[in-house]
């Protein structure tokens, strides 16, 4: 079968112009191509056109409209996530604008499709120290992927790692000898340097022990298929480690995801008292307005648990003029 414009269009800015053009990085690149990915099952599954069939025609504005509007009703997607797959794809037609002129009003009224403003929150998911600990226990040491699971959770919590750069690692990333340190690929290309506190750097030698890696490129951490790990695998074992924890804490029934292993580690960090512009390097944030959101979130937690508590201004009276708005009401009351 012929390939459709769309194939012919999609895989040269997947494969040349965004690697080699924009220099984007392979997880850049990923992104791109899951958000096409779910473009494809969204028109096969809901407008019935398979996907070697799709063509640029049927990529109208209403068809984007009605995609980011599945995302969040059918998948759940959150407003983020939602921009985020409309950022991709709004640079798609951005690329071939430039190649198909006849095209260029599609282009632009795509184009024109605006981001959804998220809500203003400074909630922020994560777990206290105590709750993280109880996770961390969960698995069972005396078996090989015990210690496999207990090593990986450690790192992703104790390095403030986000999940692709947790299954990027590779075995010449980590440094187990004194200064233990792990060199982690964060967004942007950009490395860092992560410290590891002992009780993880003990964790991570008993499950190398297991492993007996000969090859220092390969990824730190397989499956049980000698495969890495994926994001997908990992938020299995967290998700099976949390559903254990929980049967005694209710409060560990909710969400736990990769990220909250990042977000709990920069709250506790800023709930110790590190400045944050140390955790801002910690957590390799390009712009400190990111890191300010604990902070944020930190100080809303403390007015909610300030309101939880009984004031001692609670038991003044007030006047009764004070109490009420309306002067002319009081008068007459009286």
């Amino acid at each position: 079968m012929k390939p459709t414009d769309l194939a012919i269009r999609l895989s040269s800015f997947l494969a040349e112009h965004l690697p080699a053009q924009r220099n984007a990085s392979s997880n850049t690149v990923k992104s791109y191509g899951q958000t096409f990915a779910l473009l494809l099952i969204y028109c096969r599954d809901c407008h019935r056109v398979p996907p070697q069939r799709l063509t640029l025609d049927r990529l109208t504005p209403e068809v984007i409209l009605a995609f980011l509007d599945y995302l969040e009703g059918e998948r759940k997607c959150g407003i983020a996530t939602r921009n985020q797959r409309l950022a991709s794809i709004r640079s798609f037609f951005r690329y071939l604008q430039e190649f198909e002129p006849a095209r260029l009003l599609q282009c632009q009224r795509i184009l024109a499709i605006r981001g959804k403003r998220a809500p203003a929150n400074t909630v922020i998911n994560y777990l206290t120290p105590e709750r993280m600990k109880v996770i961390l226990a969960q698995p069972d040491l005396t078996t090989r992927n015990g210690r496999r699971d207990v090593a990986m959770l450690s790192l992703l919590y104790d390095a403030g790692l986000r999940v692709r750069e947790l299954t990027d690692l590779s075995l010449a990333d980590v440094r187990l000898d004194t200064p233990a340190q792990i060199t982690v690929l964060g967004k942007g290309r950009k490395r860092r340097i992560v410290p590891l506190l002992s009780a993880t750097v003990k964790l991570l030698r008993a499950y190398l022990r297991d492993e007996r890696p000969g090859n220092a490129d390969r990824p730190l951490f397989l499956n049980h298929q000698k495969m890495p790990l994926t994001r997908a695998g990992i938020r299995y074992i967290i998700r099976k480690y949390v559903g254990v924890a929980g049967t005694g804490d209710a409060g560990l029934h909710e969400r736990v995801s990769p990220h909250t292993f990042r977000h709990s580690k920069a709250m506790h960090l800023l709930q110790s008292g590190n400045p944050l512009a140390v955790i801002q390097s910690f957590l390799g944030h390009s712009n400190i307005q990111t890191t300010t959101t604990y902070a944020k979130a930190d100080l809303e937690m403390t007015r909610a648990a300030l309101e939880r508590t009984v004031s001692a201004t609670s038991r003044v009276s007030l006047p009764s003029w004070i109490e009420k708005p309306d002067l002319l009401t009081w008068l007459r009351s009286l």
